[in-house]
């Protein structure tokens, strides 16, 4: 019998859109100490850093496509990213109608 592993079948995928306040962003550069320089939607480049109930979640790196949402004081300058978007999800992005910084 060959091992399986989890069940792939069945298994919906669903696209984090941003909500409002929230914008998508390139992370440029990692600055270490969970920070990281991230060129955002709104044309405004951004020192983000990963909150930490979310710091073991996921990895990054440079090129990753994420969402930030802006602090609250220095929302041009400052932020938090909140989710990491799959390869496959880039696409479905530009489907959906969002600019991707380049």
């Amino acid at each position: 019998m060959p091992f399986k592993k989890g069940n792939q079948e069945g298994q919906v995928h669903t696209l984090m859109v941003p909500r409002s306040g929230e914008v998508i962003g390139l992370v440029t550069k990692a600055q270490g100490a969970s920070n990281f320089l991230v060129m955002c939607s709104d044309k405004n480049e951004r020192t983000c850093s990963i909150p930490g109930r979310l710091k073991r979640r996921f990895w990054i790196k440079e090129g990753d496509i994420v969402l930030v949402q802006p602090w609250v004081v220095q929302s041009d300058k400052r932020g938090d990213i909140i989710w990491r978007y799959s390869i496959m999800d880039k696409g479905l992005l530009e489907k959906k109608g969002f600019e991707i910084p380049k």
